[in-house]
């Protein structure tokens, strides 16, 4: 499917994103783990998520599916099946991550794969701690690639496992693991990731004590379901609409209901570095998680260089900030950002061929890039190789450029936003 984006001014709106994808994922997979019904409100039906679902049901967990609400109905700590088929991740690489460590305590037998993307995608860097643990996992090229074959283990032993990168889905993996076993399991990162799973497993009654970079999980907890789990809206999807707000003229944009998690709000703070006119507004509590309506203008933006702690804080939001930073005034120095080669695509060799597809100069490096700034977009036709970020990232270009902007194979948007195209064309 190709998308054709026309220039734009006057972006004005009260709009709402979908749910965060990264809660949703956690939401059924936490909730199957749990005693009682659980009712996911907000849900992300994005494809993304909905592998998980399908994946949770293959072990024989029921899930009624109610449009953006999901009732789990959780048969506790053990009470997976063992899956009669390969279990399917799609183009998630949460799900497949996730269920590793969930997995790796379950006496069960299972295989694990996704789509071509999902299958170059590494899984060593889950499947080293797991085995450290006890569990049986072995994988193609080495343990390093998926399909992944797992035979968990009821007789985990704890570890203290210090990550080589700051990754949620590595940090949840091994905390998840940590559940089925007696004594403590912790993580320590070299800066922090998201903590979404921590919170959370909190409001199921597990024992999780996070002190800065280091996160400690009890085992053998009995997880109760909280009821309800409202899931906030994305802040990885709201970031395009946010940018198009400060780089398109004359426009003003509410997001309503964003989840604004400090372990998730990088992209809002670099904005703010940069200049932008962007305000957070309403601040609340949802399910454990800090909300906010956030409120964007047209802005005269200014160069800066992003890295460091704050990387961690806005990594799949840096597509979008190369958009933004190709409009800066001055040079904008990314760093620190090497894990944006394993992404569904490397989203720095990609971005800066996309970039460069419609005029803009952009000097790739190994762990980031330098964008001049004070571009001007030409238009014209860009792919996104599958990669729902780069989709968006260069719609958002497109608003701003001087032709229209037609981007092929945008059928993978779906994976986060599915309706991005239609809230686009109503502002």
């Amino acid at each position: 499917m190709n998308l054709v984006i026309e220039p734009r001014t006057g972006l004005r709106g009260d709009v709402s994103v979908p749910g965060d994808k990264s809660i949703s994922h956690r939401a059924v997979m936490f909730s199957s783990l749990a005693r009682g019904a659980t009712t996911v409100k907000g849900f992300l039906r994005g494809a993304d998520c909905l592998s998980t679902v399908a994946c949770m049901r293959d072990l024989g967990i029921r899930v009624e599916d109610r449009g953006t609400e999901m009732v789990i109905y959780g048969q506790g700590l053990y009470g997976l099946q063992e899956p009669a088929d390969v279990l399917q991740a799609g183009n998630s690489g949460t799900t497949i991550r996730l269920l590793l460590g969930i997995l790796a305590g379950h006496g069960l037998y299972a295989v694990l794969t996704g789509d071509d993307s999902i299958r170059r995608r590494p899984m060593g860097r889950i499947i080293q701690p797991l085995t450290q643990m006890g569990a049986e996992i072995y994988g193609r090229a080495g343990n390093m690639l998926a399909p992944v074959v797992v035979r968990g283990s009821a007789a985990l032993r704890p570890v203290t496992y210090h990550s080589p990168v700051a990754s949620a889905q590595i940090k949840s993996a091994v905390l998840l693991a940590g559940l089925f076993l007696d004594g403590e399991t912790t993580v320590i990162e070299p800066s922090l990731s998201r903590d979404h799973s921590e919170r959370m497993l909190r409001a199921f009654g597990a024992k999780v004590v996070s002190r800065g970079v280091q996160s400690t999980v009890s085992g053998k907890a009995s997880l109760v379901s909280p009821g309800v789990i409202d899931v906030p809206g994305d802040i990885s999807s709201a970031a395009f609409l946010l940018v198009a707000g400060c780089i398109v003229p004359d426009s003003d944009i509410l997001v309503r209901g964003v989840g604004v998690n400090p372990t998730r709000t990088g992209i809002v703070e670099a904005l703010q570095q940069m200049g932008a006119d962007l305000t957070l507004e309403n601040p609340r509590d949802q399910s454990g998680e800090p909300v906010a309506d956030i409120r964007v203008r047209s802005s005269r933006l200014k160069g800066i260089t992003i890295g460091g702690d704050l990387l961690p804080r806005l990594i799949d939001e840096v597509p979008v900030l190369a958009v933004a930073a190709a409009t800066a005034e001055g040079p904008t120095v990314i760093r620190d950002a090497a894990e944006l080669r394993v992404k569904e695509t490397d989203r720095i060799q990609t971005m800066a061929r996309e970039l460069a597809n419609m005029g803009v100069t952009v000097e790739e490096k190994r762990d980031g890039m330098i964008i001049p700034g004070g571009a001007v977009f030409t238009g014209g036709r860009c792919d996104s190789h599958g990669d729902h970020r780069i989709a968006m990232s260069m719609a958002v270009a497109g608003l701003i450029a001087r032709d229209a902007t037609t981007i092929a194979d945008a059928g993978s948007i779906d994976v986060s936003f599915p309706d991005f195209a239609a809230l686009l064309r109503r502002l």
